[in-house]
């Protein structure tokens, strides 16, 4: 991270985050990390894709049909939905539970204090947020910033699970409780969920979660736990075969 970045962060109130060198295993670079996992088959989210209309949607087809959305109640209180952002070949992809009143205005994740948050971990990690894509479980802002309930979630997942089969990212970084619950078809709480790799669905695709950045702001004391997260999914990626192009 140059000058230039770190004043522009600390020029929006976002604490700096530093990129540390993380041991590997000394062992060849696709060898399993020694971690504990977590298997989720077909109770996830991902394999709603295969019985869903909108499997077979290429990217531009999957944003009209989201953008025209009236499944569930939200599209009567909505101003726009919020499709997702970033690079669409990204092998980072980070999931979060719904969009907030910016995000419903501007009709992109993750726009407020607490995107440029996320953007900071981003930058530490090595990955901007140019290079990741950013989507939410919900397309839609529940009114009052709820949380979303399970229909609307339900609505919503054939949309997710298509753009996490379109994308095929390496790892996939959940940030929330709501977000990983909905992702990951469990209710545990958010701290038996971290610290260990979850596999999503038939694809085994690595799942690390962490906590939201609305609440590391809320508690700056759990920000050393979020940057243990964010060295899994590092050590993670480094672990984990590249795509085959």
């Amino acid at each position: 991270m140059n000058a230039r970045q770190l004043a522009y962060l600390k020029a929006m109130d976002v604490d700096v985050w530093v990129r540390r060198q993380l041991p590997l295993p000394a062992t060849n670079e696709h060898q399993p990390v020694a971690v504990e996992t977590t298997t989720h088959d077909s109770a996830a989210l991902i394999d709603t894709a295969a019985v869903s209309p909108v499997a077979a949607l290429a990217w531009d087809e999957l944003a009209d049909k989201v953008r025209g959305c009236t499944l569930c109640a939200l599209s009567a209180t909505r101003t726009q939905t919020v499709f997702g952002v970033g690079n669409r070949l990204a092998e980072w992809m980070v999931i979060g539970e719904a969009p907030g009143a910016e995000e419903d205005r501007q009709g992109e994740p993750f726009v407020g204090r607490a995107g440029q948050l996320l953007n900071s971990m981003l930058q530490a990690m090595g990955f901007p947020r140019e290079q990741v894509f950013i989507a939410n479980v919900l397309k839609c802002r529940p009114p009052g910033n709820r949380d979303p309930k399970p229909e609307e979630a339900a609505c919503c997942a054939p949309y997710l699970a298509r753009q996490i089969e379109l994308i095929n990212p390496r790892v996939i970084l959940c940030v929330g409780r709501i977000a990983a619950q909905n992702l990951l078809a469990t209710d545990e709480p958010i701290g038996k969920m971290r610290g260990r790799v979850h596999h999503l669905g038939a694809a085994q695709r690595p799942v690390v979660v962490t906590y939201h950045p609305a609440y590391l702001l809320r508690s700056p004391g759990e920000k050393r736990k979020a940057w243990d997260d964010l060295q899994l999914a590092l050590r993670t990626y480094a672990a984990t075969p590249a795509r085959s192009t």
